[in-house]
């Protein structure tokens, strides 16, 4: 007993995450999301990883996103290895592939800090009822940010850590919730018929609101506080290119953000 609830504390925590970004054909992104909910969460989890959240890119609508967890390196080649050679990804892919443009755009992650992982612990994913539709309500849904910061080689630690005590404070005392914080994976990748990012170096941070007015409202309350302001100036040297923020809504099978 005790070691099957280490080993899924384990495969939980995600120490290697992939945030990926599919740029889809017009008009494409509802049939995807419907056959990725009802396909491809529990047959990739039969593997051993973790689907973490699957999403609709509010501003972007031929984006889709999502991200997946892995117990490490190896563990990340022998799941992919045993998914992407495995019936349902044969019987299913013509179907998905013809969905998309480009499914390259792929991060490779690790956690920022010791428990800056995403703690999925508590969180049940509704069965497979009614996927791929969008809430009923959007004003009402749970919405998910990420925030990409694209740093210089050596600056993460300090950045990651700047961002820890001076960041997530005054964003958590507005309503947010700091999901996960996440540094660029260096290692080798180690499945690379599927391709990472590999010359970019990253901080990234998920966090939850309750819904867009929630979201709206935190982020007007930071623009208006000098430390938040004050805070990113004083970030500004270690970025090599501007920042990326991408404004999500959770599928209704995602395990967070809902």
């Amino acid at each position: 007993m005790d070691r099957a609830r280490n080993e899924t504390s384990a495969r939980l925590a995600s120490p290697v995450v992939e945030l990926r970004q599919y740029t889809l054909k017009p008009d494409q992104r509802e049939t995807l999301i419907a056959l990725f909910d009802r396909e491809f969460i529990e047959s990739q989890e039969a593997t051993g990883m973790t689907i973490i959240g699957q999403f609709r890119d509010l501003d972007r609508p031929d984006m889709f996103v999502w991200l997946r967890g892995f117990a490490g390196m190896e563990a990340r080649k022998s799941a992919l290895t045993a998914f992407y050679d495995g019936p349902v990804w044969a019987e299913h892919r013509d179907a998905a592939n013809a969905t998309m443009i480009d499914s390259d755009d792929v991060l490779l992650l690790k956690p920022a800090w010791s428990n800056a992982g995403f703690d999925l612990s508590g969180l049940q994913r509704p069965h497979a009822i009614d996927t791929g539709k969008p809430s009923s309500d959007s004003r009402l849904a749970g919405i998910v940010e990420i925030s990409i910061h694209y740093l210089r080689r050596g600056a993460e630690a300090g950045f990651a850590e700047r961002f820890r005590v001076e960041a997530v404070p005054p964003f958590e005392a507005n309503g947010a919730r700091l999901l996960g914080a996440f540094v660029s994976e260096h290692a080798e990748n180690t499945f690379p018929r599927l391709p990472v990012r590999a010359d970019d170096n990253v901080f990234i941070a998920v966090t939850g609101f309750d819904g867009k007015e929630a979201h709206d409202r935190c982020k007007a309350a930071l623009a208006a506080l000098p430390g938040p302001r004050a805070f990113r100036k004083a970030l500004e040297p270690s970025l090599t290119k501007p920042s990326q923020v991408l404004l999500l809504s959770p599928t209704s099978r995602s395990l967070i953000g809902r």
